[in-house]
């Protein structure tokens, strides 16, 4: 679908997705959710892109919600506001479920909405001059759509301050509660990641799917006989892949392994 919001860079196996309303600082309303939406799905369905990176033109990240839909969700009944939702809960569940590796590119303010889609992302990487913050109170609304992504990123003990008093993280505390990875100057935040990028890169690529599904499997379970079967389970059937081998041939034989399709 062509897009109005977004613009989508590929470089090699490398897609960045930017999202392209710097003069509303990349705030989202009901078209950006779906061609955010429209997007990830493509690309992750697309066999020649390995990584996915999620970046705003402009000063800012994304300033979350756009406050005109803001205005126009104030005067929808219930439906119209259930509709909008579980459009923007379907957007950041398609993006935190991605089977490629993802990072978010973070120069600037990421609030609300925004700072749920640099948790939704696998890592996040920020400039010092980033800003964050869970800001819906402020509006007498709550940071629903995005809580299962920020409480993975940061926990409980820490959305319970942040949720309630809409306080602005600065990138170094953004770090420091596990919100981002890697907090740089901004003049090195490409640098940082494609430094990460590389890494990636380095990785089978289905193998980084299987190690996205055994983050999701394991996160929260019990360590019981099930859960230890399980893990036994899926290394077992890793190892007799053609994508193993091939990695453990490359290691052997000191040598770049030739990942299957690349």
């Amino acid at each position: 679908m062509p897009f109005q919001a977004l613009e989508i860079q590929l470089t090699g196996p490398v897609a960045t997705i930017w999202m392209n309303r710097p003069d509303l600082h990349n705030a989202f309303d009901e078209s950006l959710i779906t061609e955010l939406t429209a997007a990830c799905m493509a690309l992750d369905d697309d066999a020649d892109v390995r990584v996915v990176i999620l970046a705003g033109r402009g000063k800012s990240f994304s300033a979350g919600a756009d406050l005109n839909w803001m205005k126009r969700a104030a005067n929808n009944g219930l439906d119209d506001n259930l509709n909008d939702a579980r459009a923007l809960a379907k957007m950041l569940r398609v993006l935190a479920e991605m089977k490629k590796p993802t990072i978010a590119r973070v120069q600037g303010a990421a609030l609300g909405g925004g700072m749920g889609l640099a948790a939704a992302c696998d890592i996040a990487v920020a400039s010092t001059k980033a800003v964050f913050a869970t800001s819906e109170v402020k509006f007498g609304i709550i940071p629903s759509a995005i809580s299962p992504y920020v409480l993975r990123a940061i926990g409980a003990r820490q959305a319970y301050r942040y949720f309630q008093s809409a306080e602005r993280i600065d990138a170094t505390r953004a770090r420091e509660i596990g919100l981002v990875h890697e907090a740089v100057e901004p003049e090195q935040l490409d640098a940082k990641v494609q430094e990460i990028v590389d890494s990636l890169l380095q990785g089978g690529p289905l193998s980084q799917v299987a190690a996205k599904d055994l983050i999701r499997a394991v996160s929260g379970r019990p360590i019981n006989d099930t859960l230890v079967d399980d893990t036994a389970h899926r290394i077992a059937h890793l190892r007799a892949t053609p994508e193993a081998r091939e990695g453990i041939a490359a290691f052997l034989d000191k040598r770049q392994p030739n990942w299957i399709g690349e």
